[in-house]
């Protein structure tokens, strides 16, 4: 099967790249995201959907 190019330059790109530390990130309090979560579900989408009148069968 013919490849796009040869296979020993295979990952030369990604070797020459610097190598960056990853940066420490700070996590919400469980009680704080849940809440935070819990108003963009529950409370904004209530009060963005408008009120229907119920259909009749």
């Amino acid at each position: 099967m013919p490849s796009h190019g040869s296979l020993t330059k295979a990952g030369k790109v990604r070797g020459q790249t610097p190598k960056i530390q990853a940066k420490e990130r700070h996590k919400e309090v469980p009680r704080v995201r849940n809440r935070m979560e819990y108003e963009k579900r529950v409370l904004k989408q209530s009060n963005q959907r408008p009120q229907r009148a119920p259909r009749r069968m």
